[in-house]
């Protein structure tokens, strides 16, 4: 491609759907009822199957721009056409009501007319079965029914009905209102409750961004991170999903299109690190509720990943669509809920660490959760000389893949303390053993003519997930081995634009054309780890330009600056509050905590 490739998009949701909206106030993607549904908006991987949900000027707008109201997840997309201005201003409701929050499957969308009398075309023909089926069209009073493709599916509207249906052209003379919704229609006065909505939810986003502890570096850069990662925890269970997209390719024709709309162990366990340091706490609680019935429940081995309601059959099928930009094959389902990916364990047991530590949490939890403890560290047991698919989920290659063994060192280590605070001497030194037996398989991957850490045992290569050595403190930061074992992963792994691959050997796939994001940021904080605070800031700052006009990141980027991977990616987005806070704390930079 000729021209830099960005996911010219933005996101709103309210962790019960996400939906995707583009530069021109489309609707490109939206599941409904859950993240990994059928979307009922799919435009962004089949134009002509997916439907399309659109706010768009009758003429060619001079200008438009995209932003989100500070510290929110509201999106705001604005139109100067030669007859006015006018704005779409898009959210998913969510605020608290009844002790419980309030966050119905709707999606509002406001039209203001900020000045003129701008002509303006809205379309909505949402779609079911992954665009398959196509719904009757009913009007009513003040609605649009849509039967057909799912549970009540309506569009309620102030704008005139038949001008939606037959897509006509109409002049903006006053604000419109447009309640899409799934399952509950809405039953009240629509102005009204839209802009009750709208003034609640606001206050929703900025009271949680008021309640984050934040240090004072690139505030604006962690805040929208925040945002971003809430927006990818389903409430109902507590699961959180890795993004809410599925085969957006790695790379333009590589054929490496994945369905992430689900709950990765790993991908879990970083995004919970990162809301432990805003100092969010609720999400993990939830998420322990949701681990808490997969582990009791699981006979032999975890699976990597599960759907957001726990369900471990996740078979990967092709579906006929067109494809992102033509790229196939469209994927549905994950095949590597079949894989061999043992780093689970550990980070399960450091994921639920502050459970048992922190006093802050809930208390009631932690005193009847000690079998968790006990099962996940007999799982290590078990699986520790057992060689797996590691953490990249290669379908054909299995090793001792240093990153499985650092977490199973982590997870014992965190075994351990969770055994101090329990008094469980007998439980310490299980983890005890095994912490070390584990740092043994870890040492047998030193290459002493790289000096470094390699990708696995008896393996040459490297492979940037080895930078955690350095992050989890397994080596010293203050070692010459940590500095070396940077180096070399600099040496082999960095691209001339400061980009990280993951590894440059070929897989199942070929040679990997991008660079997985979040690597960029694991170099970064292994920088500000050791000590090379000028370097690490340099770099950190270089990688933000890499974001979209939102600052949203994808989950690769090609050498050009180009998004590419689904969007947008946790993992990126996790990377960068880490980094941030790393380099934070050496500058000794104050941290605003919540109130």
């Amino acid at each position: 491609m000729d021209k830099l490739h960005k996911y010219n998009m933005g996101i709103i949701g309210n962790c019960s759907y996400l939906a995707y909206i583009d530069t021109s106030a489309a609707i490109k993607w939206a599941c409904m009822p859950r993240f990994d549904s059928s979307f009922v908006f799919g435009s962004l991987l089949d134009e002509n199957k997916g439907g399309h949900f659109s706010v768009s000027p009758s003429k060619k707008a001079i200008e438009n721009r995209q932003y989100y109201l500070e510290n929110t997840n509201i999106l705001c997309t604005e139109f100067t056409t030669e007859d006015g201005r006018y704005r779409v201003i898009d959210f998913a409701p969510r605020f608290y009501q009844y002790d419980r929050y309030y966050r119905p499957l709707m999606i509002c969308r406001k039209i203001e007319r900020i000045a003129g009398r701008p002509s303006i075309k809205v379309t909505c023909s949402p779609v079911g079965d992954y665009g398959k089926t196509k719904p009757e069209i009913l009007i009513g009073s003040n609605h649009i029914r849509y039967l057909g493709i799912g549970d009540q599916v309506r569009l309620t509207t102030n704008i005139p009905l038949n001008t939606i249906v037959n897509e006509q052209s109409f002049i903006l003379s006053e604000d419109k209102y447009l309640a899409f919704t799934y399952g509950e229609p809405l039953e009240a006065p629509l102005i009204e409750t839209m802009e009750t909505f709208y003034t609640k939810t606001r206050s929703y986003w900025m009271n949680w961004i008021k309640s984050t502890s934040i240090p004072n570096f690139y505030q604006k850069e962690i805040i929208r991170s925040a945002l971003v990662l809430k927006l990818h925890q389903y409430e109902d269970t507590g699961g959180i999903i890795a993004s809410g997209t599925t085969s957006l390719p790695e790379a333009d024709k590589s054929t490496r299109n994945w369905d992430y709309r689900y709950c990765w162990m790993r991908d879990a366990y970083y995004t919970l690190m990162a809301f432990n340091s805003i100092g969010h706490f609720e999400e993990l609680e939830k998420y322990f509720l949701y681990i808490e019935n997969i582990v009791l429940n699981e006979e032999s081995r975890i699976q990597p990943l599960y759907s957001i309601i726990g369900e471990k059959n996740l078979t990967e099928n092709i579906i006929d669509l067109d494809g992102y930009l033509g790229n196939t094959p469209v994927r549905i389902g994950n095949d590597a809920y079949t894989h061999i990916q043992n780093d689970v364990y550990g980070q399960l047991l450091v994921s639920i660490l502050p459970i048992f530590t922190d006093k802050r949490l809930n208390t009631n939890i932690k005193y009847h959760s000690k079998k968790i403890v006990e099962l996940l560290l007999s799982k290590i047991e078990s699986k520790i000389n057992e060689p797996d698919a590691g953490l990249w989920e290669f379908r054909n290659r299995k090793q001792y893949h240093t990153y499985t063994y650092l977490f199973h060192w982590a997870g014992c280590k965190a075994a351990q303390k969770i055994a101090h605070a329990f008094n469980d001497s007998d439980l310490m030194k299980k983890a005890e053993m095994l912490a070390n037996l584990a740092s043994d398989y870890i040492e047998r991957s030193y290459s002493i003519e790289k000096m470094a850490y390699t990708q696995a045992v008896d393996v040459s290569h490297l492979d940037a997930s080895g930078l955690n050595l350095v992050l989890m403190n397994y080596l010293d930061p203050n070692s010459e081995r940590a500095i070396s074992h940077i180096e070399a992963h600099k040496k082999e792994l960095m691209t001339d634009q400061g980009l990280f691959y993951r590894y440059r050997h070929e897989d199942d796939f070929g040679k990997p054309d991008t660079t997985f994001f979040v690597c960029s940021f694991w170099f970064a904080e292994a920088l500000a780890s050791t000590n090379q605070i000028d370097s690490a800031i340099e770099y950190f700052e270089n990688l933000l330009k890499y974001s979209n006009h939102l600052g949203l990141f994808s989950e690769d980027v090609d050498i050009n600056g180009g998004q590419w991977g689904n969007f947008p990616q946790t993992y990126s987005h996790v990377g960068l509050i880490n980094t941030a806070f790393r380099i934070a704390k050496k500058l000794d930079y104050p941290i605003f905590y919540s109130k």
